[in-house]
């Protein structure tokens, strides 16, 4: 399927810097559009001509600057439309990846009529090609950009469409149920049985519900999560915190209140890029700069995503003086269980950043609130915009199961739109702009 875009100069040949910048061992040049091979023929001399080359094949020869001159010995990649990622002819010279020889090849490339690419224009042109749908274009972002196992996966299975195949299943249930409706208000002396309308309906809300249930998940798999330690002075969190990481990254000494700002440090939990976030003591303090930092450590744990709150398991306990938010995901430990314990809670996980004793089960505690129960082989909601576009559906199917026929099928075609703005099958060009504005050029 082409998706028809009012865009300008999507019909222009583009070029650009297909890898990442700074030195590597091979660099590649993209060319893209109607003369990408003819742009290739007079770039790249080799045993055969580009445009000559059936699609699929690979050329070795010589890029040269328009005197001649040698820029590099290097291959190209020849790709004919609609059998390529753009869906247009493409040629991609591999080069060593020297930036001099990646800049002198691409600047070839524009002397001889491509543009410039704008960043993301490939993968658009893929998606308005109907080569990928919206969902998939966002799965190739992700995978860019994903750091860890868990990203890299979740991007793949988007990639492959996993999740365009399961919106096409809700939207069969909800289009098995629009035509029930339709044929009982034409034809209502026919009758149609109830279980054909209301099973359908009843299976695609609650595969809603499942699919709604993973955008969290999706969310910190491919932007991350913040995890906020608080607790009193001498809690034991700058341990916790180099304790997890396995390097000393925080000071820790006997005095309480030697954090005063807070301190962040990045490491992979479950699969998940986490941001651990120390944080100052939180007490009652006549010291300018320590009360800032208090400060500083409660609104920490409002924007968190997980919040570790830490009591000293060694000495007699106080109530920690923070009030999470409602809804807020926290995991409460008790510090320093390689001490005899001057309490005890099964609500509080026992750890010790000395011994290592309930770091294991803090990890998989991690992961439970990071990720929940989602299944590692489904594929997830991975951006707010495709969260939404599900919510919105959901909230019309469930308007739908409690209206008449005539006003439920109203409702169900506006759930479909929602899907299909989901895959990009009906969405306005600004939304498929934004989707791409955060896409690298070359990509």
């Amino acid at each position: 399927m082409t998706r028809i875009s009012s865009r300008s100069g999507l019909s222009d040949t583009i070029a650009a810097v297909a890898t990442a910048p700074g030195h590597a061992g091979v660099g590649v040049v993209r060319v893209s559009g109607p003369q990408a091979l003819h742009i290739a023929d007079a770039l790249f001399s080799g045993r055969r001509r580009p445009s000559s080359t059936p699609g699929g094949r690979f050329l070795f020869g010589r890029l040269l600057a328009e005197g001649g001159e040698v820029l590099d010995e290097g291959l190209c990649l020849v790709f004919r439309a609609p059998h390529s990622y753009t869906g247009e002819d493409v040629a991609e010279f591999q080069t060593h990846g020297s930036p001099a020889v990646l800049g002198e090849v691409l600047t070839r490339a524009l002397d001889l009529g491509a543009r410039p690419a704008r960043p993301g224009e490939f993968t658009l042109r893929a998606y308005l090609a109907g080569r990928l749908d919206l969902a998939q274009a966002e799965a190739v972002l992700n995978l860019v950009e994903s750091s860890t196992e868990t990203a890299r996966r979740q991007a793949t299975l988007g990639l492959s469409g996993a999740l365009g195949e399961r919106v096409d299943a809700i939207a069969r249930d909800l289009t098995l149920t629009l035509s029930s409706i339709a044929a009982l208000l034409d034809y209502p002396e026919e009758g149609v049985p109830e279980e054909e309308r209301q099973v359908p309906l009843a299976r695609a809300a609650a595969e809603l519900e499942a699919l709604l249930g993973t955008a969290r998940a999706g969310r910190v798999a491919n932007q991350g999560a913040r995890i906020a330690l608080i607790g009193a002075p001498n809690a034991g969190k700058s341990s916790l915190l180099n304790a997890l990481l396995g390097y000393e990254r925080s000071i820790v000494t006997p005095l309480a209140g030697t954090t005063r700002d807070y301190l962040e440090a990045g490491l992979s939990l479950a699969g998940v890029p986490v941001t651990l976030v120390d944080t100052a003591g939180l007490r009652d303090t006549e010291d300018v700069v320590e009360a800032a930092g208090v400060r500083q450590a409660h609104a920490l744990a409002q924007g968190a995503d997980v919040v570790l709150t830490l009591s000293d398991g060694s000495q007699p306990r106080e109530p920690l003086p923070l009030a999470l938010p409602a809804g807020a995901r926290a995991i409460h430990l008790r510090t320093k269980a390689d001490l005899p314990a001057a309490w005890d809670d099964p609500a509080y996980l026992p750890v010790s950043a000395a011994t290592g004793q309930g770091l294991p089960q803090l990890r998989e505690a991690l992961g439970r609130e990071l990720l929940g129960d989602t299944a590692r082989g489904e594929a997830w909601l991975g951006s707010e915009r495709q969260a939404d576009a599900a919510r919105r559906a959901l909230e019309h199917v469930r308007l739908a199961q409690e209206l008449p026929d005539d006003l439920a099928s109203i409702e169900l075609e506006e759930a479909l739109l929602a899907l299909a703005e989901l895959t990009g099958r009906d969405v306005q060009d600004d939304v498929v702009d934004a989707v791409f504005r955060n896409f690298c050029v070359g990509k």
